[in-house]
């Protein structure tokens, strides 16, 4: 018979870890599905996409993109700034969309080149770009770390108190 200490420490340390891989599984899974992540950090899309969501990109071809569809680019030519705004116009001739955030009273002013075009917006989720910027940050993956150590641990002293008991009523047996 197993020991309530030894089955409990294993059952938390594997607790800790499942949670752990279902918290990351919407941070990783996607992009082994070839989708780019993107946490929206601007109002410019509210109340359709608030700000701390997660989008996820589709890889597109520019030129199938249609007015109404909502799409991420690079901010400038050389630049890692990504903005996700709702296309008003498809210029296939010119090569470059006309945008504008939800929030916004007036198209943008630049127009996007197709060059900038990084994808078509799949799926957002409110709030869960928060839980990302977390595990992404120095911070989060050190915590990350921790409850892994903490996990493993937990199954390490469940182990031992498991070992423990088993010598012990072994020498019982022993002497009976």
């Amino acid at each position: 018979r197993k020991s309530p200490v030894a089955v409990l420490c294993s059952a938390l340390g594997t607790v800790l870890l499942i949670l752990l891989v279902a918290l990351c599984l919407p941070l990783t899974l996607p992009r082994v599905m070839g989708y780019d992540i993107y946490t929206v950090i601007s109002g410019s899309m509210e109340p359709s996409i608030p700000t701390g969501s997660l989008v996820y990109i589709e890889g597109a071809q520019p030129e199938d993109i249609e007015a109404g569809d909502v799409i991420a680019f690079y901010g400038a030519r050389d630049s890692a700034a990504v903005i996700t705004h709702r296309v008003v116009e498809n210029n296939t001739l010119m090569g470059q969309f006309v945008t504008k955030g939800d929030a916004n009273e007036k198209a943008d002013v630049n127009p996007v080149s197709y060059e900038e075009f990084i994808g078509k917006l799949a799926l957002s989720i409110p709030y869960l770009g928060r839980l990302a910027q977390l595990f992404t940050s120095t911070s989060g993956k050190i915590g990350a770390g921790i409850v892994i150590l903490a996990a493993l641990l937990l199954h390490v002293i469940g182990g031992a108190v498991e070992s423990f008991q088993n010598r012990k009523n072994k020498k019982h047996r022993d002497r009976e």
